[in-house]
């Protein structure tokens, strides 16, 4: 699978590098050269050379890192998401048909206060601003040391309107040791941003989010 990357911070490193060891090619972009240089370096550094490895290089522009990708992670912060999918292209439909997936958390990190005022979900944003992309919201309620630590495995809820897109980003939440389960349509995103505004406070707060969370048995699927 090709992998695109809009960012070069530590959840874009964190990730790629997972995706990286598990056997994906991965093309990290964002506004500096010298920065997604660096990340992709960092990448396939920290994946090693394990058989069955994939790949990671650096794009010379946004455009070019999510050209002809299987799927994009949109790893920027909120204030930064218009610009880099205005440099990637994604507003004349250089996104369309891919997925994309959205682990970005438009809240004030000091109370946890979602950021978007029309009760519509970033995620929904998103997807105005890369028309024709299949935006998927995955990825948002676990900070990069998780992913980069390769701790124990967790759920990740995925949100999306298109049922391919969401197997996509299924595979690669996988990919990176953790369970992925889909929540519903993309409107539901706001409802995982609203979880992510609360953990957020909490910490600030000084208080263990999973304190705040009962611990209520799951439900047999039927599943082998």
């Amino acid at each position: 699978m090709r992998i695109g990357i809009l960012g070069t911070g530590v959840l874009a490193t964190a990730l790629g590098t997972a995706w990286v060891r598990a056997g994906r090619d991965v093309v990290v972009g964002g506004r500096s050269p010298e920065k997604a240089a660096a990340a992709a370096t960092a990448m396939a550094g920290a994946a090693g050379t394990a058989e069955g490895g994939g790949t990671a290089r650096a794009a010379g522009s946004p455009g070019e890192a999510v050209a002809g990708r299987d799927a994009v992670l949109l790893a920027v912060p909120w204030a930064g998401v218009a610009d880099v999918l205005r440099a990637a292209g994604a507003g004349g439909g250089s996104l369309a048909g891919t997925a994309l997936i959205d682990p970005v958390n438009a809240v004030d990190h000091g109370i946890g206060e979602h950021l978007v005022a029309d009760g519509r979900a970033a995620a929904e944003h998103v997807a105005d601003l890369a028309p024709g992309a299949h935006v998927v919201k995955a990825f948002h309620l676990f900070p990069a040391g998780h992913w980069a630590q390769g701790r124990e495995p967790v759920t990740v809820p995925l949100a999306g309107d298109d049922e391919a897109a969401l197997r996509t980003v299924a595979d690669l939440v996988r990919a990176a040791g953790a369970d992925p389960v889909t929540v519903g349509p993309l409107r539901r995103a706001r409802q995982l941003e609203e979880v992510a505004g609360l953990v957020i406070a909490l910490v600030f707060a000084g208080h263990d989010p999973n304190a705040a969370i009962p611990r209520v048995p799951s439900r047999p699927t039927g599943r082998a």
